[in-house]
């Protein structure tokens, strides 16, 4: 223990608030030993009584390495009264009662053991980062606590939190705040916004200026481990001597990691990512460079893809990263990015339950019985869509029925601490006869890539020692073996451009995996499994990630679920038809352009997908119409899911199916029939007039119904636009009525009126108007009565015209214009056209 501490200033407090109560938030700032001396305080305090504390860590470096520093403050041996467990690494035994555990952990405890026995007390260490399995375990325990384990102590920490809004979430519960000891810290923006230049150049330039100038050792923050690389190599060449820069990533073997962190005599330049932000206190750090940048996972439900993007931090994020250099004595925080920026920056990162897959949490969530997701305890509830995708991709690897419940597959699946696709490639395996491949797989896909990038010479001689393959798990697997044959030696894996260390972590992680196969009881078996087995069992853990290229001369490829994405050029399966990606990533190009590739790519075939998914694959023969040619062909598709895999078109015969695919295409408005002109729509209207007029006629009305028929009539027998263009229409539309009925509208609703000058005039039908009839008034001489059709019931409007066929005035009643109207109008129109005969 560290009695000096800051956080010693509220031990009672937190003894006696956990001795009271079940419920505790503690809020205390960065550095203030509440990561590893709340847990001592508990134990020490009787809090935990026979049982263990269980402390959530975010990241697996931070369990670990706290989990270290506990076990030298109390001088025990690491693993003993104090351990750790992350996933695939486990230094805990039953005499454990202080257990670092990253977040998956303790929900899968929960899974094997829902009353949590022999747990006494769950600290939610750095809850302000709002990881998933964080927001699930809590809400889990919560439920824990209200029904079989009121004695269950919860404490949630952080140095940055809204408590008030913790607090609601949380009920009834205490919150203590311990101000902490930390020295001020100066905080410098740049002057210029950076624009185009590189991060590790301007945080090179920052350290080197400030070098001389300060006292301590230097943090400096980037995004990931390609740019702590070329931040390192732009500091060596500017400082030449007198600090030792060291990396410090979740990448990096254990005794990089505690070089890192380790006090030592030599001043030290530390280049890290954000795993340094929080939970790790790195003494001694007097000036802290920030890039303002860090690499943010994030799931989109609507395309179904990962994205690991470069993003600028939010203003809390960068809080914690200054607070890093007033931990000992009076600091400086550089920010490579200008003050203007800083203030529209986000306050605070976004939960993680609001932009990561939640797979592996609902399949959890329904283990236990959780079946409607939109009812659970949500702190922040996660986005419909990143919901439903998860729930598909469950059904998709058979762990969910057709009614979302969980399967007995499903069941097993969850005892891989693993992402459901992996865990449903070990049931595929042990069926497959290649169990100890999977586990290979599965440990290739958790650790950094094997093989780097190298020049075309190198690249030909891999392949040339590799071979090509199928797959390029194939090839990984080959690179592990070879590396391991040479005992990963760096001289052996060099010259191929292999990363020896990498393939070092492979293995531990490789005898990880084959031991949790063994627990399940998988035939592990010793010798190698062919390269079709090996492909199947990829298949059926990224069932939903097949893919067809386009064509051959294209790495484009349609992906199931209405995706798009590129093959990554360096894949052995680049020229494969149909491939299965396990991995489809958006990622930033160097240009600053995302694009969606397809990597971890393995060629299937056809006969598979009908043989492992019978229920999603069919085959199916349709008309559709070819813009190209115009005409009706028949496409007979092999569809898996909803991506075809293969088409064949040919041109279609006539049928009644290529009848009906041409008269979509016309009623679309895709294509015109010539002869669909006026008389055609006046025939209809004529028709709809009589029917309403005269409803004891017993006339039939034309609407959408009928029109539609009249197309469908005029495409009969035809499987081309040449065929129907210029087809008469008319007749069509005459004949959905008896010669009785048509000689009725004939008579009833004639199309023309012939007048006493011997001229047809025609009658203008319009639905809900009265009909109308022009003619010029010369042509109207000797008409007195009123013109009525529809057997008299109905008066037809005239319209007077001009000489010049102009309107001059309207009326039903023609007695009454040539009475009242017509004398005005004879003197005024007889001035103008004099030649015309005037009564």
């Amino acid at each position: 223990m560290n009695d000096s501490l800051p956080i010693y200033d509220l031990d009672e407090e937190i003894v006696s608030a956990l001795q009271e109560g079940n419920r505790l938030i503690l809020q205390a700032p960065t550095g203030s030993g509440k990561s590893t001396q709340v847990p001592q305080i508990l134990l020490d305090g009787g809090i935990l009584g026979q049982g263990r504390c269980v402390v959530l860590q975010p990241r697996r470096l931070a369990a670990r390495m706290l989990a270290k520093r506990v076990a030298e403050e109390r001088d025990v041996q690491l693993g003993g009264e104090v351990g750790y467990q992350i996933r695939l690494d486990n230094v805990s035994s039953r005499d454990t009662r202080i257990l670092f555990v990253t977040e998956g952990i303790l929900l899968r405890n929960m899974l094997a053991d829902p009353t949590l026995a022999g747990v006494s007390t769950i600290i939610f260490d750095e809850f302000h980062e709002r990881h998933l399995y964080g927001d699930i375990s809590l809400a889990r325990a919560l439920d824990l606590q209200e029904t079989t384990r009121p004695d269950l102590k919860i404490v949630v920490m952080s140095a940055t939190l809204q408590s008030a809004q913790l607090a609601e979430y949380l009920g009834k519960c205490e919150t203590l705040t311990s101000e902490g000891r930390t020295y001020p810290v100066e905080i410098e923006y740049l002057r210029h916004d950076p624009r185009e230049d590189p991060p590790w150049e301007l945080a090179a330039e920052a350290v080197a200026e400030n070098f001389d100038s300060t006292e301590g050792d230097i943090l400096v923050f980037m995004p990931g481990s390609y740019e702590i690389q070329r931040t390192i190599r732009e500091i060596t060449h500017r400082l030449r001597s007198g600090a030792v820069v060291l990396p410090l990533h979740g990448e990096l073997p254990a005794n990089e990691q505690d070089k890192a962190v380790a006090r030592t005599s030599q001043r030290k330049v530390i280049v890290s990512t954000n795993v340094a932000e929080t939970s790790l206190t790195i003494d001694g750090v007097t000036l802290v460079v920030d890039s303002g940048l860090a690499r943010v996972a994030r799931y989109d439900p609507n395309r179904g893809i990962n994205t690991l993007l470069i993003e600028k931090i939010s203003r809390a994020s960068a809080d914690q990263r200054a607070g890093r250099a007033g931990r000992t004595a009076p600091g400086v925080c550089i920010r490579l990015w200008t003050e203007r920026d800083h203030g529209i920056r986000a306050a605070s990162e976004l939960p993680e339950i609001k932009r990561l897959d939640m797979a592996e949490t609902v399949l959890s969530l329904k283990a236990v019985g959780i079946t409607d997701l939109s009812r659970f305890r949500w702190i922040d509830k996660p986005e419909e869509k990143a919901l439903t995708r998860a729930e598909q991709l469950l059904s998709d690897l058979g762990a969910l029925d057709e009614e979302g419940g969980i399967t007995p597959v499903g069941r097993r699946m969850l005892n891989f601490p693993v992402h459901p696709r992996y865990a449903r490639m070990f049931l595929a395996a042990q069926d497959l006869g290649c169990v100890r491949a999977a586990a290979l797989i599965a440990a290739l896909t958790q650790s950094r890539n094997l093989l780097l990038r190298a020049d075309r010479r190198v690249e030909e001689e891999r392949a040339e020692i590799f071979g090509h393959g199928i797959s390029d798990f194939l090839i990984l697997i080959r690179a592990y073996s070879y590396a391991q044959r040479h005992d990963f030696r760096m001289d052996a894996c060099r010259p191929l451009a292999i990363h020896g260390e990498a393939a070092r972590q492979v293995k531990k992680l490789f005898e990880q995996f084959l031991d949790i196969a063994r627990a399940e009881k998988l035939e592990i078996g010793e010798g190698g499994a062919p390269d079709e087995s090996i492909a199947r069992c990829v298949l059926a853990g990224f069932a939903d990630q097949v893919a067809r290229r386009k064509s051959g001369g294209t790495l484009v490829c349609d992906i199931v679920h209405g995706r798009r994405g590129q093959l990554a050029r360096a894949s052995v399966a680049q020229n494969s038809r149909l491939v299965v990606a396990a991995e489809i990533n958006e990622i930033e190009g160097r240009g600053g352009d995302a694009q969606v590739i397809l990597s971890q790519v393995t060629e299937i075939e056809e006969a598979w997908l009908r043989e492992m998914f019978p229920t999603h694959f069919q085959e199916r023969i349709q008309h559709i119409f070819d813009n190209s040619q115009n005409r009706v062909v028949v496409r007979r598709e092999k569809v898996y899911r909803d991506l075809v895999i293969e088409l064949q078109d040919r041109d279609a015969d006539p049928s009644p199916a290529a009848s009906a695919c041409l008269a979509a295409v016309v009623l679309d408005g895709d294509l015109r029939l010539n002869q669909w002109d006026d008389a055609v729509d006046q025939w209809l209207e004529r028709v709809n007039f009589l029917a309403a007029a005269a409803p004891d006629f017993g006339l039939p009305t034309m609407g959408e119904t009928e029109r539609q028929l009249i197309v469908h009539m005029a495409c009969e027998d035809a499987t081309s636009y040449r065929e129907i263009k210029d087809r008469p229409i008319l007749p069509l539309a005459r004949s959905l009525l008896t010669h009785e009925q048509q000689r009725l509208v004939d008579k009833h609703a004639p199309e023309r009126l012939e007048l006493p000058g011997g001229r047809r005039a025609k009658i203008t039908y319009a639905q809900n108007a009265d009909p109308v009839l022009g003619a010029r008034i010369q042509d109207l001489y000797g008409v007195t009565e009123d013109i009525k059709i529809a057997g008299g019931r109905v008066p037809v409007t005239i319209q007077v015209l001009a000489p010049n066929h102009r309107p001059v005035q309207i009326t039903k009643s023609l007695k009454t214009f040539w009475a009242e109207s017509y004398p005005k109008l004879k003197q005024e129109l007889q001035r103008k056209y004099p030649k015309h005969e005037w009564r």
